[in-house]
Order: C-alpha cells, then sequence, then structure tokens
C-alpha cells in the first residue's frame, strides 16, 4: 500500500473508531482519486447526501495503465470479462456495514442489513440425519449442523466443512447451495458451523481480524477443533477432509487453508477474500475492493506450508461486492507459480465462464479459478430456495465436490 493511501486508511480508521463514517468514507474516496490530506477541507460536510445509487465513487484503475488488470495478475492467467470495471456498492454504505457494532465482515448481496435470512426448510433423504449439534473448546463454542449420509452413515466416504457468508445460517446455506443433495449420492459428511450474532451482528466469520487469522486461536482453532471431532468419530484422514465457504465464510475458509494445512486437503472459495488480506474495518473494505495487498509470496501466508494447497475458486466478473481480483490473488497465494490451462464454457442456466486450472501429479487439479461472467455475489448454480444464489450459473457445489474427491490418494 502507498504511503499516502496507508496514511489516509489510519485517518479513516480514527474516524470510523469515532463514529464518523462520512468522513471515513470521504477520506478514502479523496485518497483512492488521488487527493492529499490538505484536500479534506474542501470535501462535502459531515452529513452531505450519499453518492447517487449505483455509483461507488472513483472507479479503480488497478495497473499503470489504466487497463482493467488488477493486483495478483499470473501470466498466462484467464483473460477478466470486462465487467470487472463497473462501478460497485458506494463508499459510504460499505463503510457504515463494515463499522456496524460487531457486524464487520461481509454482506452477501442484497438484503435488510443486520438481519438474517428466514430459517429454511431443509429436506432430508430416508435414513439420512441433519442435526444440530454444539462444539465448545479454549477459544470459543459454536453449534453446527451435520449432514449425515444414508448412503455412507458410518464410514463416509469425506468430511467438508461449509461456512456460511454473512445473514445467512446453516440451514439457509445448505439449501442454497445444495451440497447435502450431492453428498448424498457421494456417500460424504457435511459440517455448517454456524457463527452466532455474539461473535459478530451480521453473522459473518471475522476473517479480517488478527485474532481469527491465526492457527490454535478465534474462529480458526474452533473450525478446526469441530474439524478434528469430527474425523476422530467417524475415522477419517486428512486427504478426507475438505473446508469451502461463501463470502466471509469463503475467506474464512482461505485462512483455514493456510492455518490447517495438516488438517484440509482441500479449500473451495466463493466470492472469498485471500489470505490476510485485511486486518482491521478500513483494510477489509479496501480489500473488499480490489485493494487487499498481494501476499501471495510471503512469509506470513506459508508459515505452515509444506506442499500447495489444493484450492479450488468461483467469483463472478460482476461482483460488486467483493472485487473479482481477490479471487484471482487466492488462486495465486495457495498454488505454486504456473500458467494454467484456459478454457471456456456455457452453464445450462445460459451464463458464461472461464476456467483457468493447473494439474499436478498424474492429472489431478491442484487449481482451479472459475470466473462466472456477468455473475454478482452468489453462490453459482444455487437453488431460489436459499439466499444469495445464482441458479443460472455453473455448479459450483458440483464442481468443488468433484474437485475435492480427484485428490483422494
Amino acid at each position: 500500500m502507498k504511503p499516502d493511501l496507508a496514511a489516509a486508511m489510519r485517518r479513516a480508521t480514527e474516524a470510523t473508531r469515532a463514529g464518523d463514517t462520512s468522513a471515513a468514507s470521504r477520506i478514502i474516496r479523496d485518497a483512492l482519486s488521488g487527493h492529499g490530506p490538505e484536500d479534506d477541507r474542501h470535501s462535502a460536510a459531515p452529513g452531505a447526501a450519499a453518492a447517487p445509487d449505483g455509483f461507488a465513487g472513483p472507479t479503480l484503475d488497478l495497473s499503470a495503465n489504466g487497463d482493467s488488470t488488477a493486483p495478483g495478475t499470473r501470466a498466462g492467467a484467464p483473460p477478466r470479462p470486462e465487467q470487472w470495471r463497473r462501478p460497485r456498492r458506494p463508499l459510504d454504505e460499505v463503510v457504515q456495514l463494515l463499522s456496524r457494532g460487531g457486524a464487520v465482515g461481509l454482506r452477501p448481496g442484497p438484503g435488510s442489513p443486520g438481519s438474517r435470512v428466514p430459517r429454511a426448510h431443509v429436506g432430508v433423504a430416508e435414513g439420512a440425519a441433519f442435526a444440530t449439534r454444539a462444539f465448545s473448546c479454549p477459544a470459543g463454542a459454536r453449534d453446527y449442523k451435520l449432514y449425515r449420509p444414508a448412503s455412507a452413515p458410518e464410514r463416509p466416504r469425506a468430511l467438508v466443512v461449509m461456512l456460511h457468508g454473512c445473514q445467512q445460517d446453516p440451514d439457509d446455506f445448505a439449501v442454497g447451495t445444495g451440497m447435502n443433495d450431492l453428498a448424498e449420492a457421494e456417500g460424504v459428511l457435511v459440517a455448517y458451523p454456524s457463527q452466532p450474532g455474539s461473535a459478530n451482528g451480521a453473522g459473518c466469520w471475522n476473517w479480517f481480524h488478527p485474532g481469527h487469522q491465526t492457527r490454535n486461536a478465534g474462529e480458526p482453532a474452533i473450525v478446526a477443533g469441530i474439524t478434528r471431532e469430527l474425523m476422530d468419530e467417524f475415522g477419517l484422514e486428512r486427504d478426507q477432509v475438505f473446508v469451502a465457504g461463501l463470502s466471509a465464510g469463503g475467506a474464512m475458509a482461505v485462512v483455514m487453508g493456510q492455518t490447517y494445512p495438516d488438517l484440509y486437503a482441500g479449500v473451495g472459495a466463493h466470492s472469498g477474500l485471500p489470505y490476510r488480506a485485511a486486518s482491521d474495518v478500513v483494510t477489509a473494505f479496501a480489500a473488499m475492493r480490489g485493494q487487499a495487498a498481494d501476499r501471495s509470496r510471503s512469509p506470513a501466508a506459508t508459515d505452515h506450508f509444506r506442499a500447495p494447497m489444493r484450492t479450488i475458486v468461483f467469483h463472478g466478473s460482476a461482483d460488486g461486492t467483493v472485487h473479482p481480483s481477490n479471487g484471482e490473488m487466492i488462486a495465486n497465494a495457495l498454488v505454486e507459480a504456473g500458467a494454467p490451462a484456459v478454457s471456456h464454457g456455457r452453464s445450462a442456466g445460459g451464463r458464461a465462464y472461464t476456467i483457468g486450472v493447473v494439474s499436478g501429479a498424474g492429472g489431478v487439479p491442484i487449481m482451479e479459478h472459475w470466473i462466472v461472467d456477468g455473475a454478482g455475489h452468489a453462490w453459482a448454480g444455487g437453488s431460489e430456495a436459499g439466499s444469495f444464489t445464482d441458479p443460472k450459473g455453473p455448479d459450483a457445489s458440483r464442481e468443488m465436490l468433484r474437485f475435492f474427491l480427484a485428490g483422494q490418494a
């Protein structure tokens, strides 16, 4: 981050902590547009009207020549759709969202701030179970829902830990992704940890907070504890265990892969952010808008790594909540350098998509990066019965499960 922008971020943080989100928005907007601190006194006064709907302040040029190339670009990476340059969420709205008391995180798409979606009805196959469990450890306690397939109730083929997005809950996420139906067909166990409002007012996983970005502490320790408990109960090995999520949950899935590579054999990140993309409210805002620092080769990002973490990334090219460059950086950060093989397709619902694939020994994919053309901040191929889904997209759940199981020994 440039020194002048870093200074602006510090001043914006102070304003946010003081409760003046309008001033914080103004400071960040001026910094991104090239204005210095001395220009602040010429900006609109506190309480002035926010920018019109559909205008997100300055549209960022993320490269020196002003094209749509974003940070973290890798030679040979899939070309980025033109939609990446469209306006994003207004600054005032994002800063207020991030600074809302206890509700710091990502809001996955339109909805009523601070409210949860109505509880969804989860259908369960005959002989299967979808039950609430409780877990506690020194780092904290969480409830979680566990889908136990009738096809393999005692010796499941694998475990997938699914981390919901903001304003979602395990039932809603299960219905929206359709993961339980796929898990039934494959004999896979699925766990859905629940983030309570007491931990974050919008039910977001606290991916941006330093206390929740390290091993043996905070939310990573809790999710890892749930994972270990299930591994012990069902006799699962590391190559059978995976973690995935949407938005804030996608960002936390990346955290889990980085901090517990001894537990997880693969990560699925849908509309998420890279590891340590932020360290507070204001840097979370910057990361969401495509200003995340690229730490893909930093020692901090590989403290616990011995081998590349297999990763599948989904991101909509028109995501106005989390800029698609974040998906690019996730792919870069978790996979060793290498030009992906690029292909294109179209879903049954009519969405075009681009896939970049890096394969390892025996042709097993190490990384897949799916860019869904024209899609927003929503789970691709999900059901309308759940929240924040795009039924027109390719089936992200099916593709993630296929990717995970392809790497089993």
